[in-house]
């Protein structure tokens, strides 16, 4: 997973780890963190336990997956 375009995680919760899963054709779920930093260097609040990052990047919703990879056949950026 080394796409300049994916966000970076940052700010894990204290004492906890940030886990990152990747999900076949799909995004990059991420467990723990409090915030996420986008390539702009834009901070994203995380507001639940997992979130679900864009690796398409057709989102609409970016950095969150909108699930539209799914609609247009669209590979993750590798």
């Amino acid at each position: 997973m080394n796409d300049d375009r994916l966000p970076s995680v940052a700010t894990p919760l204290p004492t906890e780890l940030v886990r990152l899963t990747e999900c076949e054709g799909g995004p990059v779920l991420v467990r723990g963190a409090r915030v996420v930093v986008d390539v702009q260097g834009v901070t994203h609040p995380v507001t639940r336990p997992v979130v679900a990052l864009c690796r398409c990047g057709s989102s609409q919703r970016l950095p969150w997956c909108d699930g539209v990879h799914k609609r247009l056949g669209k590979a993750p950026h590798s």
